[in-house]
């Protein structure tokens, strides 16, 4: 999408201030470097709450967390962030570095702030975690009043990160780096000091951790969890995930197998609601774009603005009253327990969804929307998965799959699937090499064959 002239400074700007696997590390002392068992995402249960669990949160003193986000920032890092944090009981703020509250993300995602930087400069955060992307992570060097902050933190010994382009392109300059070994992503790790770069998808060094981008953002997550709340809570959250050390599950199953290429850019409609699952619906968005794959999100409710399930304002770029008036190639259904409900009960995209099949165009759900096509009818001699909350009421049900095609139809189980599921979809749609190449842009390891 383009900038709209009137929004953002062509120059480098001062922020809103006016506006209201993982790898054994030796010690060096005194800094001390901490590291962890490597982490395997398998599935991950999605609630409409943003509420966390009172058994992870009764005793425990509430956690405030910082996320910036400016023009460009990346938008899976960004939303994985505050899903997992806020799942753990952390309070996150997430605060613009523009002069306006909605921000327009990577892949024109476009996300609303919960306030403006400058509103944060007097707060006391347990963590401030810097998502990366460009120029977002450009956008956030520039601010001078997230420079304080973030500098405050490091110099009272309080956790700050930063993942993908961030270390590089917003620590570094900063002086926020020294003798701390950092990764980064790939294409920024030249611009870390030698000595000090490592290429891990995750380095704690001290009260600074850093990660190598959004493949890797669950790992980041996580462990930020620990480092807030402790072994036994991220350990809980690490259940709540349904993550696993050694995942032994197909990360695909295919029946039935057909053709899915067009003569044309694919068009994909997302639609989603008010308690959509915020980050299966960013990861479908930003890794089916970086496919170049033509994607529209419509919302289902009064308005294109979503609160979606972990309290994230998401921005949709139609009505689905306005989106119906076009034909996709593909409609894919994000999770999310209330997001679902609503989906379901839209009529608009119950019409779309039956003339999709009935044109025999592709369809899938993620997620607790698998329910969804159950319920109409959708999935009638058609093997698919799901949450496990909801795969039981299937009558094809193919459990432990992350993935299940079969023949115009995909299904998957849930958030921890979720790039699982976008990629799965972009070697549908344009071969295996396009996904593996859009897979190693996000660092996230996909099979070579």
């Amino acid at each position: 999408m383009a900038i709209p002239a009137t929004t953002f400074h062509p120059l480098p700007f001062i922020c809103a201030a006016t506006q209201q696997h993982r790898t054994t590390t030796a010690k060096r002392s005194p800094i001390p470097y901490k590291t962890l068992s490597p982490i395997r995402l398998t599935t991950i249960i999605a609630t409409a709450s943003i509420t966390p669990s009172a058994s992870t949160t009764s005793s425990l003193t509430p956690k405030k967390v910082l996320v910036p986000i400016g023009y460009g920032s990346e938008a899976m890092e960004a939303v994985i962030l505050i899903g997992v944090l806020r799942r753990a009981g952390a309070i996150v703020t997430v605060a613009s570095v523009e002069p306006q509250l909605e921000v327009e993300a990577s892949g024109g995602t476009r996300l609303v702030a919960d306030t403006f930087v400058s509103a944060c400069s007097d707060e006391i955060f347990d963590l401030v975690a810097l998502p990366g992307g460009m120029p977002g992570s450009a956008r956030l060097r520039d601010c001078k009043i997230l420079q304080n902050i973030v500098s405050k933190q490091a110099e009272e010994k309080r956790l700050y990160g930063a993942i993908c382009a961030a270390p590089a392109v917003t620590l570094l300059p900063w002086g926020l780096l020294k003798r701390k070994q950092t990764t980064c992503h790939p294409a920024f790790m030249d611009k870390l000091p030698n000595f000090w770069a490592v290429k891990t998808n995750l380095q704690v060094s001290g009260k600074m951790t850093t990660s190598r981008g959004p493949g890797t953002s669950f790992e980041f997550s996580i462990s930020l969890v620990e480092q807030l709340f402790g072994e036994s809570v991220a350990k809980e959250i690490g259940q709540l995930l349904l993550l696993k050390a050694d995942d032994s599950n197909p990360q695909r199953e295919e029946f039935n197998e057909v053709e899915w290429s067009v003569d044309h850019i694919p068009h994909v409609l997302i639609p989603v609601a008010s308690g959509s699952e915020e980050i299966e619906v960013i990861t479908l968005v930003d890794i089916l774009r970086r496919a170049k794959v033509d994607v529209v999100v419509a919302s289902v409710e009064r308005s294109k603005r979503i609160l979606a399930a972990r309290g994230t304002k998401i921005v949709a770029d139609k009505l689905i009253s306005h989106a119906a008036e076009s034909v996709y190639d593909l409609i894919i259904l994000p999770g999310g327990t209330a997001g679902a409900e609503r989906l379901h009960k839209s009529k608009v995209l119950k019409k779309l969804l039956k003339e999709q099949e009935s044109a025999g165009r592709m369809y899938g759900a993620i997620c607790s929307s698998p329910a969804i096509l159950h319920r109409q009818g959708l999935l009638k001699d058609k093997r698919a998965t799901g949450h496990p909350s909801v795969i039981s009421k299937f009558n094809n049900e193919v459990d432990g799959s992350r993935v299940v095609v079969d023949g115009k139809v995909i299904t998957s189980r849930g958030l921890a699937s979720a790039i699982d599921f976008a990629l799965a979809i972009v070697s549908k749609l344009y071969g295996h090499a396009r996904a593996r190449s859009v897979a190693e842009g996000i660092v996230f390891e996909y099979p070579r064959k």
